[in-house]
């Protein structure tokens, strides 16, 4: 198999990025809130290689950290709006007639509200953390994979091998998870890595406006809030989390957009 240069390119950022968050702790040459000089915006140097931030911490440090708690809330929240929109999208294919309308028509209810203001008001009032982020985060991006999950799943409901497993008397969970889930991964797994990039500028945006991941805890939308200051000053300590957010957002837009031309939906079926 010929992988195009692009998504080479594209595996290899990812996977990079990936990779040095999860051995963070190792990596980072300092640790995540270590105040380690007495000069704010310090220059790069060789004992800080992207300079001090505005308290005076290891910028390279805090972003080692920070792309760590992005990816992870990112990649956490894609894992629940794609467990609670697929099943529920493909519930809805499956049961049709009046449970499909209510279901379809509520989803409709919530995506007419901005998901960004939906979270803001939320999180306003509830405790912010981690754990609430993937939460709100999750379940307000699953109506987006709920209404894809549901459109593939109504195609493939009427093939004939979904046909016969009805015939042959199968429930509806041999139907969902036998019959409609393997037919429906293509899609849905290219989907996964444009929902992925969504999170991780969501989650970068939330706590951009003081929302999001609280301090000291870092996350890259967290150090661009931190040092904006700077940029009035010609210091760019805000740019380099907004390039690893970029950097990121382009790799996985890459790969995604590889294995959205290898497969097709609805190929052939089981047969």
């Amino acid at each position: 198999m010929r992988i195009p240069i692009a998504a080479l390119i594209g595996l290899f950022f990812t996977s990079l990025y990936f990779i040095v968050a999860i051995f963070a702790p190792w990596i980072a040459p300092y640790g995540m809130a270590e105040i380690v000089s007495p000069d704010i915006w310090a220059p790069s140097s060789a004992e800080f290689l992207l300079g001090t931030d505005n308290l005076g911490r290891d910028l390279l440090s805090r972003m080692i950290y920070g792309g760590r708690t992005t990816i992870f809330i990112a990649t956490a929240a894609t894992i629940l709006s794609f467990a609670t929109g697929s099943i529920l999208g493909f519930l809805a294919a499956v049961l049709g007639g009046w449970a499909d309308q209510l279901m379809s028509r509520f989803v409709d209810l919530l995506m007419s509200i901005p998901s960004l203001i939906f979270a803001l008001v939320v999180l306003s009032v509830v405790p912010v953390t981690v754990t609430v982020l993937i939460i709100v985060m999750g379940l307000l991006d699953s109506t987006r994979v709920y209404r894809l999950a549901r459109a593939v799943a109504v195609d493939i409901n009427v093939m004939d091998y979904v046909e016969a497993a009805k015939l042959r008397g199968e429930g509806r969970k041999w139907i969902i998870f036998r019959e409609i889930l393997p037919n429906a991964l293509s899609p849905l797994v290219a989907e996964m890595g444009l929902r992925f990039i969504f999170m991780v500028l969501f989650v970068s945006t939330l706590s951009f406006l003081g929302l999001g991941v609280q301090p000291p805890q870092a996350d890259w939308g967290g150090i661009v809030k931190e040092n904006a200051d700077g940029i009035v000053y010609g210091i760019g300590a805000a740019l380099y989390p907004a390039v690893a957010i970029a950097t990121l957002a382009i790799s996985v837009n890459l790969v995604a957009d590889w294995v959205l031309n290898r497969t097709t939906s609805l190929k052939g079926g089981r047969g």
